[in-house]
């Protein structure tokens, strides 16, 4: 079926497949932020921000975070914690620009005094920074949140560049993205599922609640396929990464024994030897309990690992989703929760 034209556009009537193609490009963005030589003087890093908003965050941080000369936390809550003061840099992440817990965390930073920057693609958010005069990130609007990790991505790197913590960030992202755009061809529409792992390993898990585990070079990669699945395929799913696997939930295959769940594997061979052996260990002594879907990134770089991994998964699950017999983009109950809460 998804080979058959009439049977994708059936359910992508808002062009999801042509919205993940498209992300390479979205590292082609450029941003104006100005002078940012008041914001050098910082002792750690607070990104505040919610569900695909947060997504941009976790990237940068699972790419570079052990390289930044401080500290970089993401907070998803409507507060944020008590160290936080003029010392600190707080990122104000909503890509909508109207979520409710991020305008919290606009106050408490605030009141605190921190060093701001907003990031968003408009309402009440954007307009908060405007009025304000603080500095801000504008993200091309349009699209879903979990859409438009890449600007995200693309405009924290831009941001860190500006404030001094490293060098060379955007060129790298940049490059990688022109890497990362010829790889994509192969898991486009009109490329057959004899030849297209994306529609192969969708078909694999249709049908089947999903766990995701990756280890520490594509843990986010394996967050982005779990919020993948459970927004465009509307498909239960989990994740979990190694080596914390082995410590806690290894021992939850035991029971029940026939759950019938999928497992997927995103394994990179930059990740620690002691990492690699632990996927292949574990598979050993799991014979039975489950049967998990390998995949290998390609790339050389840390940076094309995850692009390629990101950007697999939001293939598979937009697949997932025609085979699911649904729309990949709308996310209606979200929707009706936010009505629910504005009563």
């Amino acid at each position: 079926m998804l080979d058959q034209a009439d049977f994708i556009a059936r359910y992508d009537k808002h062009d999801a497949l042509g919205v993940v193609a498209n992300q390479p490009q979205q590292l082609r963005q450029k941003y104006e932020l100005g002078d940012m030589r008041a914001f050098q003087d910082v002792g750690q890093v607070v990104v505040a921000g919610m569900g695909g908003s947060a997504l941009a965050a976790e990237f940068v941080k699972n790419w570079i975070g052990n390289k930044l000369p401080v500290a970089m936390i993401i907070m998803r809550d409507y507060t944020l914690p008590t160290f936080v003061g003029a010392g600190t840099l707080v990122v104000v992440s909503s890509y909508s620009g109207n979520t409710e817990e991020t305008l919290s965390a606009l106050k408490y930073a605030e009141e605190r005094g921190a060093k701001i920057v907003v990031m968003a693609s408009g309402g009440k958010l954007l307009e908060a920074a405007k009025a304000k005069s603080l500095p801000y990130l504008e993200l091309p609007g349009g699209l879903q949140p979990r859409m438009a990790v890449l600007y995200g991505v693309k405009a924290l790197a831009e941001l860190f560049e500006a404030v001094g913590f490293l060098s060379g960030l955007a060129n790298e992202l940049e490059a990688a993205g022109e890497w990362v755009a010829d790889e994509v061809k192969g898991w486009a529409a009109d490329v057959s599922t004899d030849q297209n792992q994306a529609k192969q390993v969708a078909k694999q898990l249709v049908g089947h609640p999903v766990v995701i585990y990756g280890g520490p070079m594509l843990r986010l990669p394996a967050m982005k396929w779990k919020i993948d699945a459970n927004e465009n395929a509307k498909n239960l799913a989990f994740y979990n990464y190694f080596p914390e696997f082995n410590h806690n939930e290894f021992l939850g295959w035991g029971n029940p024994s026939h759950s019938g769940i999928k497992v997927v594997e995103l394994r990179s061979h930059l990740d620690l030897p002691h990492i690699q052996k632990r996927f292949d260990v574990t598979n050993k002594l799991c014979v039975g309990k489950f049967e998990p879907i390998e995949i290998f990134a390609e790339g050389k770089t840390k940076l094309e690992q995850m692009l390629w991994m990101l950007i697999l998964g939001d293939f598979v699950m937009v697949y997932l989703a025609f085979l699911n017999g649904i729309d990949p983009t709308p996310v209606d109950l979200i929707e009706e929760l936010k009505a629910e809460l504005d009563k």
